[in-house]
């Protein structure tokens, strides 16, 4: 998956849904930063999301590159709570990185 954009689902590897069901924010609220404008700065490199009625969170394919202490967390945080993580086939404008 080093090239690839993937989708980390909100379910995990035996199919049960992750509780809470407000994850996503909390991982993405881990991941916000103060800019120089002293304002909140949400990473371009991850995006929330609901596939087929699931919320999911979308990393970018140069993260691990870009962002590798951000990519770290992510990808332990799934492979810490078992979540099924798929090559995110989505392209051009739907595309992320």
């Amino acid at each position: 998956m080093d090239q690839e954009s993937f989708i980390i689902q909100g379910i995990t590897e035996d199919g049960k849904k992750l509780r809470p069901g407000d994850w996503i924010d909390r991982v993405c609220s881990s991941l916000t930063a103060f800019g120089e404008d002293r304002g909140l700065m949400l990473r371009k490199n991850i995006q929330a999301c609901i596939i087929e009625g699931e919320k999911c969170l979308v990393v970018a394919r140069n993260m691990e590159q870009k962002d590798p202490e951000a990519y770290k967390f992510v990808m332990g945080f799934a492979s810490s709570n078992k979540l099924k993580v798929v090559v995110d086939r989505r392209h051009g404008d739907r595309a992320l990185g």
